[in-house]
């Protein structure tokens, strides 16, 4: 069995950290990089000073593992935990894994019932799922970085048959927020969904954010709360900076993430994460 294809597996090291330690939880898109992918060095540099120091960077971000580690390389961090899919995929870091990685939990549902609502809703709308063993299934040759694998066409009736990790939706013909009306009014019950930036939502099993995992993995590695600090910009990181000892809410998020925040750093233009992370040296 290779490591993505581990399931519910709890393999996490515990630990007993130093009070002086913070486990520090970071979205990628919008906050370690921009928009368009790039990494700024004074990010990278404020990252590889936090960990110098000592604490513990875990990336939390709503990318498939596939494209969450090329990430964790780019940072440095080979040894660690990251979180993937909004909270649906755990992995451990260690380069004397076989892969360099571990998956120690995968948190699935049935696709089907939100797949047909959500068909009737949207008729035009693309899908894609995530499976348990990593695999990308979609409509319509719908493809996105996030997956970080290639999607494979299949129909919706093959689709609804998966056992799905992550059920992403993506609409050209309405905004985010007429988006988040509609599946409102579908009444989804039995998963846990998030509206991105544009027509785009993310859903995943009943309780299963990032907020939710960080909790997990927080109880095992031995943290208080209060040494937990968590940065993002989307209203996918809502329960997670509600949940962290310190939130911080990138200066681009909107008002409703903001919200959910304790404060506001700058724009990722403007490097608002480094400021972040430099002020916990």
């Amino acid at each position: 069995m290779s490591e993505l294809e581990m399931t519910k597996v709890e393999t996490i090291e515990t630990g007993n950290p130093e009070h002086s330690r913070y486990m520090i939880c970071l979205d990628v898109d919008g906050t370690i990089v921009d928009h368009s992918g790039e990494l700024f060095e004074p990010v990278r540099e404020a990252v590889h000073a936090v960990r110098r120091a000592g604490h513990e960077v875990i990336i939390a971000t709503g990318r498939s593992l596939p494209a969450t580690l090329p990430v964790a390389e780019a940072l440095g961090i080979d040894k660690g935990h990251v979180i993937s899919s909004n909270g649906g995929v755990t992995a451990q870091l260690d380069p004397t894994y076989s892969r360099g990685f571990s998956v120690v939990d995968r948190r699935t549902f049935d696709p089907e019932p939100a797949l047909r609502a959500l068909q009737e809703a949207l008729p035009v709308a693309k899908f894609a799922i995530e499976t348990d063993t990593g695999d990308f299934l979609s409509t319509e040759r719908f493809q996105d970085a996030s997956f970080g694998v290639q999607a494979r066409g299949v129909s919706l009736e093959e689709m609804m048959q998966a056992d799905a990790v992550r059920l992403v939706v993506f609409s050209t013909d309405s905004t985010a927020e007429d988006f988040g009306r509609a599946v409102e009014g579908i009444g989804l019950s039995g998963v846990t969904y998030a509206v991105g930036w544009s027509a785009w939502l993310d859903i995943a099993a009943h309780g299963v954010t990032k907020g939710s995992a960080l909790e997990a993995l927080r109880s095992r590695l031995g943290f208080p709360i209060e040494k937990t600090v968590a940065v993002g910009d989307g209203r996918n990181d809502i329960e997670m900076l509600a949940w962290a000892g310190r939130g911080v809410a990138m200066g681009q998020a909107v008002e409703e993430v903001r919200a959910a925040a304790g404060e506001v750093t700058g724009h990722v233009d403007e490097h608002g994460l480094a400021d972040v992370l430099n002020s916990l040296l």
